[in-house]
């Protein structure tokens, strides 16, 4: 975020609790089951999912003000709300960032030791499966991610994403030439 500007990241709503630190509205928008599903039947959530047995949803709002604002925004998200985003945003530039394995990933989300047992395998076959799509990179027919990064080293895949924004940048400023 030091390095590119102009780039926000959206503060995404969900169901699950806070966890020590997190507050509402800078980490999430923390809510109850049925106050989320009015936002989702209010047409509120440019996408939202189901993820280790909690909701999570982005809020279409505060993406549209930042890019109304000529900012680039990060969404957090998983790859059924990636697919929900791309139905409604064509021209959204997609980059999936994935763990060198899932073994890694396993051994990264005990360090951290905030989910349940449950929670965590529900987690890691999820994530199985996502990295499996991922590899074909296209969803029905059309393209679903155009960058993949495996943060191996957070400093590494940070440049590597401060690269692909660039580059994404460029593209996008050729094009409107």
């Amino acid at each position: 975020m030091q390095r590119v500007p102009r780039l926000a990241v959206s503060v995404s709503a969900t169901t699950r609790a806070p966890r020590p630190a997190e507050k509402d509205g800078r980490d999430y928008f923390f809510l109850n089951e049925a106050r989320f599903k009015e936002w989702i039947a209010q047409g509120r959530f440019l996408e939202w999912a189901e993820y280790g047995g909690h909701l999570y949803g982005t809020p279409r709002q505060g993406v549209d003000e930042r890019l109304a604002a000529g900012d680039d925004v990060i969404l957090e998200i998983e790859l059924e709300g990636a697919r929900q985003v791309l139905d409604q945003r064509e021209e959204a530039s997609m980059i999936f960032i994935m763990p060198p394995s899932l073994e890694e990933l396993e051994h990264r989300l005990r360090l951290r030791n905030t989910e349940s047992e449950d929670a965590l395998r529900r987690r890691l076959s999820r994530a199985k499966e996502e990295m499996e799509a991922v590899q074909g990179r296209v969803w029905g027919g059309r393209r679903q991610f155009d960058y993949v990064i495996v943060n191996d080293s957070a400093e590494r895949a940070s440049d590597e994403l401060a690269d692909v924004i660039g580059e994404i940048r460029r593209y996008d400023e050729q094009a409107h030439c």
